[in-house]
């Protein structure tokens, strides 16, 4: 029986030291851990490896894990959640999220946005209209399912739930907003563990959130519609909240940056972003704001923490700030508004329009080491962010998949 008990631990399939396993890869700051890529770009652009076509209709961010790649599609009449070889580009299988009824008009453009979180022999999702589902990694059954509208009481959002759910431990993290802002779930049942009440400016954001260790205590951070709040890990009590990075319009997309008890996030519409020191502990916690700087108006590329600067674009310009200071380092037009992801010394910057970029993450000045235009081009603006694994460089464009080699030599 031992012997049986080992031999299905070390010949289970185990997680890639360089997979991107969920939103913003492995720790959800969009950092890559990898070396021994590229540096220099001619200028047709790294090797195509393969192309994968039939996604259906979506703005879902690729993750990859344990040989598979993961996203969301609309096909026709139903949502689904996908996943293709990581050597061919092959459909492996796909799941069903919602259909007809429930899907009613896929607010806010066409497809879901949300990037499958994986986790061991599971995968989580969530449609356009919070259908949140547990699938199977192996064949895609799906193990269960909750509606963050009917189970949780939450509204969605003008464009519709963009939400990536955060796997901690047996949770999993999302966001309803309302009266049960942000629920922890138990990812292997889909039981409710807790839910948090956030007072006021409660309504689900665009964002997705993180977790992190504050003044000693674990909790997690979400920008939500009013502003970026704390909660605790084990009950879901809030801790902390700092509104100044959200705008008028709570239409608030990029996940936060946090360290060293410092929260920075930011949002467009005019608005900009700002850092603030988290302080306290059991008594309470208190986010008091250090600086605010006009020009980091992030919309929804996001922004990256490389040393000690933030990479991101601030409107149609990459931008580069101290994070200490919020001073601006320098600021270029490069490939015009869109994403960012960091891996290797380089910048991957990806515009909505479709070129791709690599810029050194220097903050003294901009230097650009290679651009491509993207083959195969949708009508529709390019807002998954670039995915980078195992020396391979994903994006998404409606419909298709590309997968780049960007090993060096």
């Amino acid at each position: 029986m031992v012997g049986l008990w080992l031999l299905l631990i070390f010949n289970k399939p185990k997680l890639a030291a360089a997979d991107w396993p969920q939103w913003r890869g492995p720790d959800r700051t969009g950092v890559s851990q990898e070396t021994g890529l590229m540096k220099e770009w001619p200028a047709s652009g790294p090797k195509l490896m393969w192309k994968a076509t039939g996604l259906g209709a979506g703005h879902s961010t690729p993750s990859i894990a344990k040989g598979k790649v993961y996203g969301m599609g609309l096909r026709g009449n139903d949502e689904v959640v996908w996943a293709l070889d990581v050597k061919t580009g092959t459909e492996l299988w796909h799941a069903r999220v919602a259909g007809p009824g429930e899907l009613q008009a896929m607010q806010g453009g066409v497809g879901p946005r949300s990037t499958p979180t994986t986790d061991g022999d599971h995968a989580y999702a969530i449609g356009v209209m919070g259908d949140l589902v547990c699938v199977n990694t192996e064949n895609g059954k799906v193990v269960w399912k909750k509606s963050l509208v009917g189970d949780f009481g939450g509204r969605v959002p003008t464009w519709g739930y963009c939400e990536s759910p955060l796997v901690d431990g047996d949770k999993v993290i999302v966001t309803p907003g309302g009266s049960n802002t942000i629920v922890a779930l138990n990812k292997n049942t889909g039981a409710t563990i807790w839910k948090s009440n956030i007072e006021s400016g409660n309504s689900a954001a665009y964002s997705s959130a993180i977790q992190a260790t504050v003044g000693g205590q674990k909790q997690y951070i979400q920008f939500i519609g009013g502003g970026v709040v704390g909660v605790t890990a084990k009950d879901g009590t809030m801790q902390w909240r700092y509104d100044a990075p959200a705008n008028r319009n709570q239409i608030n997309c990029s996940t936060a940056i946090f360290r060293d008890n410092c929260v920075f996030a930011a949002s467009s519409y005019g608005n900009g972003g700002g850092m603030a020191k988290v302080t306290g502990g059991s008594g309470g916690y208190t986010a008091t704001q250090v600086y605010f700087t006009k020009e980091m108006k992030n919309h929804h590329g996001g922004v990256v923490l490389v040393g000690n600067y933030l990479y991101g674009f601030d409107e149609n310009n990459l931008t580069c700030i101290d994070f200490a200071t919020g001073t601006t380092k320098w600021s270029n037009r490069s490939v015009g508004k869109g994403s960012v992801m960091y891996a290797d010394g380089m910048i991957y910057a990806r515009s909505e329009r479709g070129p791709m970029a690599i810029v050194e993450a220097n903050p003294e000045k901009y230097v650009e080491h290679g651009r491509f235009e993207q083959p195969n081009r949708s009508n529709d603006p390019s807002w998954p962010y670039p995915s980078i694994a195992n020396k391979r460089l994903y994006l998404r464009d409606q419909d298709v998949l590309l997968c780049y080699d960007i090993s060096a030599g």
